[in-house]
């Protein structure tokens, strides 16, 4: 049973997170503040956090970069602030996914469940065991001066290694594996993120921090490259 750690400090909101994860089969611990949610991090290990912005301790930001010094563990943040400078910000910090509040159950369980799926061997609760299968490791794919390894889940551009979080990561690899083809943003929604509850200014924001990154802009791309109407194509600097 894949376990849940929600740091929320509204009783009502944090009450109504346990329910919601515990009716979809969740194991969930739960803290009132950040070094409450931290203690709890260190005492006993979770499959997932769920991490409100708003703490009476801690910037739910200083929370988050805490627990990334402490733990790998996949973190889902909870905010209320939805514009995209202060999203890329959290990406970057380490979050793993976001939900603007006010948010419904069902868009949790499944954000989480996307999460989960990604990021861990755990499945989603109410999920069957995949069989096994033996398959060879993704070979790495080079594209200008930019190596993205699945296997190694690495990136490299001139020989500079470059710091993505984990959806950051899927996205160019996913481009990279397309590489030249123009994919629509519903497909990434579908094939990257592979949720329901999505929309297209999710694929904008993680488009727009994966350019900063490859040192790019969208008015003068050299990997990214928008074909307006359409979709977007990795592509080798000409």
């Amino acid at each position: 049973m894949p376990s849940v750690l929600v740091v929320e400090d509204d009783p009502s909101i944090r009450q109504s997170l346990i329910e919601v994860l515990a009716e979809h089969g969740y194991a969930v611990r739960s803290a009132a503040d950040g070094f409450g949610g931290l203690r709890e991090l260190t005492q006993t290990p979770v499959d997932a956090v769920v991490l409100d912005l708003g703490l009476p301790d801690l910037d739910g930001g200083d929370a988050l970069r805490m627990i990334r010094g402490i733990s790998s563990v996949p973190v889902l943040v909870a905010t209320a602030r939805d514009d995209e400078a202060e999203i890329i910000k959290l990406l970057n910090a380490g979050a793993d996914d976001y939900l603007v509040k006010p948010f419904s159950g069902g868009q949790l369980i499944a954000r989480l469940a996307a999460v989960l799926r990604r990021t861990s061997h755990v499945p989603p609760a109410g999920a069957g065991a995949a069989p096994a299968a033996a398959s060879a490791a993704p070979r790495p794919a080079t594209v200008g001066e930019l190596v993205v390894d699945p296997g190694a889940r690495t990136a490299f551009l001139a020989g500079r290694e470059l710091r993505l979080t984990r959806r950051e990561f899927d996205l160019l690899a996913f481009l990279a594996r397309h590489a030249g083809q123009v994919v629509s943003k519903r497909r990434l929604l579908t094939e990257v993120w592979r949720e329901p509850y999505v929309d297209d200014q999710t694929v904008d924001v993680h488009l727009s921090s994966l350019r900063r990154k490859l040192g790019e802009r969208a008015a003068a791309p050299r990997y990214l490259r928008t074909v307006r109407g359409v979709g977007i194509k990795l592509v080798a600097p000409r």
